[in-house]
């Protein structure tokens, strides 16, 4: 297995621990600075972060947290930006899912979205020939047709694990990630594959995060960009709720209606009855609904609605941050349909967290074991 180290061995035997000073990061594509904050929580000192990012409340919410980040622009003119590229530590990348997503048109890894990332392979080249040891990170979409995810892989030399954000929020998301600062050979061929563990389940469900209201979804799906254009009128959001095969309440011809193993098919709930979902996924349920009792809280969730009062609404902030493992306060100075864009192309932060335990970085206030190579073998050597 090869494995990239927390330390640089030189050939002298003197020891070069990297990070311990802090490192320069370079963010592409950097929407609201998620690799920041997880840096910062994992306790990683970050000296100079650049980023690259064009929409406008992306870079208001990054200087809001960051003020010293430094801007850069369009990634298409990264051969003018005034870097030196040799001090670059670490390599940030989540470049546009678009054409590579079930939910685009899919014209796949070289479309005019998508073909960005050919942007980032060249910018990781030339630091690479600079720095070899530089860092990289790289996300995308996991319903990525699997020829684009092997083109993508080969032009970054390493294989991507795949997590779902399920295990650490109350969110479908399933995501492909590359990197180089943990790998192992697999297969026959020996080829390289990104060496991180599943992070564990934290039981996180769709009932713990809303603000209020009801819901019978274990999980909402995954959040998109397109969460930041509300629909107004309850006429469309219900036309899009009843379009939920999954969801035993849905809304059809102004009735709420919940399905049962009865010869129609369902029964309607109206607001004075009561709502037993136990066993939701139960095929033969019966009994359901409650008639002429008093009244009750009724809310059933679509994944970006929630029913109350006979009424749908869309997801809120604080709902949508949380499922993205924000804080509630961390998009506060935007409106919910800004944050919904960035929240709904960014990174889940507890598995950027979870992942970026594993950089070969120092982290602020921990004790590590480094090692001394000479010629003498292996040596221990305790540093704070």
């Amino acid at each position: 297995m090869i494995e990239h180290s927390n330390n640089i061995f030189l050939s002298d035997g003197k020891l070069l621990t990297i990070g311990s000073k802090g490192i320069n990061v370079l963010s592409l594509f950097n929407g609201m600075s998620t690799g920041h904050t997880a840096l910062d929580n994992k306790g990683i000192k970050v000296n100079n972060y650049y980023s690259s990012e064009l929409k406008p409340h992306a870079i208001e919410l990054t200087q809001f947290h960051y003020p010293d980040t430094i801007q850069l622009g369009d990634v298409n003119n990264w051969k003018e930006w005034d870097i030196d590229w040799k001090s670059i530590d670490l390599l940030l990348s989540g470049s546009p899912c678009k054409d590579l997503s079930i939910a685009g048109k899919r014209k796949g890894i070289n479309g005019s979205n998508s073909g960005l990332f050919w942007k980032f392979i060249e910018i990781y080249e030339h630091i690479k020939n600079l720095n070899p040891n530089i860092i990289f990170f790289q996300e995308n979409v996991g319903s990525a047709p699997k020829q684009d995810v092997g083109v993508m892989s080969m032009a970054m030399g390493v294989y991507p694990v795949r997590f779902n954000s399920s295990l650490v929020t109350a969110q479908l998301r399933d995501r492909y990630y590359w990197s180089n600062m943990k790998t192992k050979t697999f297969g026959m061929f020996g080829d390289l594959v990104t060496d991180i563990p599943e992070p564990k389940d934290r039981n996180i469900r769709l009932i713990d995060i809303i603000t209020d209201g009801w819901t019978d979804k274990e999980k909402a799906n995954c959040i998109l960009e397109s969460e930041s254009r509300m629909a107004t009128s309850q006429e469309s959001l219900k036309k899009r709720y009843v379009k939920d095969f999954n969801t035993i309440v849905y809304i059809e011809n102004d009735e709420v209606r919940v399905r049962t193993n009865t010869v129609k098919g369902y029964d309607v709930v109206t607001e004075n009855d009561c709502l037993n979902l136990a066993f939701p996924t139960s095929e033969t349920r019966r009994g359901r609904v409650t008639k002429g009792k008093a009244p009750c809280l009724l809310a059933g969730n679509e994944p970006l609605y929630v029913l109350k009062d006979m009424e749908v609404r869309m997801f809120n902030k604080i709902e949508l941050v949380r499922l993205q493992g924000f804080p509630d306060n961390h998009c506060d100075m935007l409106t919910r349909n800004k944050a919904a864009s960035l929240l709904g192309d960014g990174w889940t932060l507890p598995i950027i967290e979870h992942i970026f335990e594993y950089l070969p970085f120092k982290k602020r206030g921990k004790k590590k074991i480094l090692l001394r190579l000479d010629k003498n073998g292996p040596s221990s050597l305790s540093q704070t």
